[in-house]
């Protein structure tokens, strides 16, 4: 049985471990530390050599089956992967050495819907009990919420709040969450991504309000959010032997609060090859200063295009740590890290479309320009896979105008345009977080 504990214990005892579900419910650990496992299933070679042709569904089947036999059978598993992620993350060849791994044909055009529909409907079959109101909260600062407020919208017994900081998600984005009303309630929130994040963590540790509330979270501090995303790393090895190619690619991962990151470190714990990984961040860049200095050193986020990764101290910071042993060299064995400004951002956005006929949103434009600058350390043989997070219909309003017009449109956008948006403006102040909640309490 893989059990979970907490970033924040040194020298874990039996009784600070947790199983699964609980680590599901809490989200956050009661010390106020992330839950990590303590054992990592791992997958002989011959399978990550022959999964060529599997579909997502049919890799999370495989892939997640030995992180939940304690928690639901082969049919239930089977049932609720086959549901969630019901759609491909294709990968697109842009030269011989860049491939670009699409992970925008959920429902909200992100990444994060192979996260949030797995997690909800996980949620809906372990935590939910008749009768009882399971709280989720998650601060966003952009894809997180749409996908999240998709993925549980509807769901019986379920309460979600999405924290959001006020003029700092593109309009696209915010409907995505604002519009739906129901059980998703969005907090616009007059502060910074860190601001609700820190809202979110404050709450998990109010005892008294968590003996209230009945509370879980559906950020990247949430392990249910990390699990699910290991699969569409194992579909760009699927699809690298379908090809023909190295399945030993550099990742690169446009990354903010580093749960995307964290997802594919744990994959290579069991055993998907890789030849590493590279963190690409925008002008927060705090994790790039950490492997160039051997300090952490979290500061206030700034505003950039890509704002979903707008994220000055990123929780899986924690997590990352304690993969690797707590051991920088160990890290910087596996993980490069560059940073791009919003110039070099709108510029490489601008190359791509000249140089291939391709619309890269701002984020995965970050992966671009970093892989691009950073590839001439690698051997020429190297092949680079480039998550791209994003739709680019999400952000054509910061987007170079010669590209924006050639955006291809969505018909969900199209209607989402005509949606109205309903939010609750907040402080960024505990207190009115913590009234707001009790009022439903």
């Amino acid at each position: 049985m893989i059990l979970y504990y907490s970033t924040r214990q040194t020298n874990p005892k039996p009784e600070d471990h947790t199983i699964f579900p609980e680590a599901l419910r809490l989200g956050l650990a009661p010390d106020g530390g992330l839950y990590v496992p303590d054992q990592i299933p791992k997958f002989p070679p011959e399978f990550w050599e022959n999964i060529a042709g599997m579909s997502v569904s049919e890799l999370g089947r495989v892939l997640l089956r030995p992180w939940f036999e304690d928690d639901l059978t082969d049919v239930e598993l089977e049932t609720l992967v086959d549901d969630a992620l019901n759609f491909d993350a294709p990968l697109v060849k842009l030269d011989e050495r860049t491939y670009v791994l699409e992970l925008f044909h959920g429902p909200t055009l992100a990444f994060k819907d192979f996260a949030a529909r797995t997690m909800g409907r996980l949620m809906a079959k372990l935590l939910r009990k008749p009768g009882e109101t399971l709280h989720v909260l998650t601060a966003t600062s952009g894809d997180t919420g749409a996908a999240v407020a998709d993925g549980f919208f509807g769901v019986e017994g379920i309460q979600v709040w999405v924290l959001y900081p006020s003029g700092k998600v593109s309009p696209l984005q915010e409907k995505q969450f604002t519009t739906l009303g129901g059980n998703v309630t969005a907090l616009e929130v007059d502060g910074t991504f860190d601001d609700c994040q820190r809202l979110v963590k404050h709450a998990f540790v109010d005892k008294k309000l968590r003996k209230r509330m009945n509370l879980t979270s559906a950020n990247s501090i949430n392990i249910g959010r990390l699990l699910p995303q290991m699969v569409y790393y194992a579909r760009a090895v699927a699809q690298l032997q379908e090809k023909k190619l190295s399945n030993k690619p550099v990742y690169v991962v446009p990354s903010g609060n580093f749960g995307n990151l964290t997802a594919g470190i744990l994959a290579l714990h069991m055993g998907m090859p890789a030849g590493g990984f590279f963190a690409a961040t925008n002008k927060n860049k705090t994790f790039v200063d950490f492997l160039e200095s051997g300090r952490y050193e979290p500061r206030p986020s700034t505003p950039t295009i890509s704002n979903a990764m707008d994220v000055g101290d990123p929780s899986n910071f924690d997590r990352i740590l304690d993969l690797f042993n707590k051991d920088l060299d160990s890290i910087l064995s596996a993980v490069l890290a560059d940073s791009v400004n919003d110039d070099e951002t709108r510029a490489t956005i601008l190359q791509t479309w000249k140089d291939f006929g391709y619309i890269a949103d701002p984020h995965t434009a970050v992966g671009l320009k970093a892989w691009q600058r950073r590839k001439s350390e690698f051997f020429d043989t190297t092949i680079a896979i480039v998550l791209a997070t994003a739709h680019p219909a999400k952000f054509a309003d910061v987007m170079p105008e010669e590209v924006a017009q050639h955006i291809p449109d969505t018909p969900a956008l199209e209607k989402l345009r005509k949606r109205t948006k309903q939010a609750i403006p907040m402080a960024a102040d505990f207190e009115a977080f913590r009234k707001i909640l009790l009022q439903h309490a």
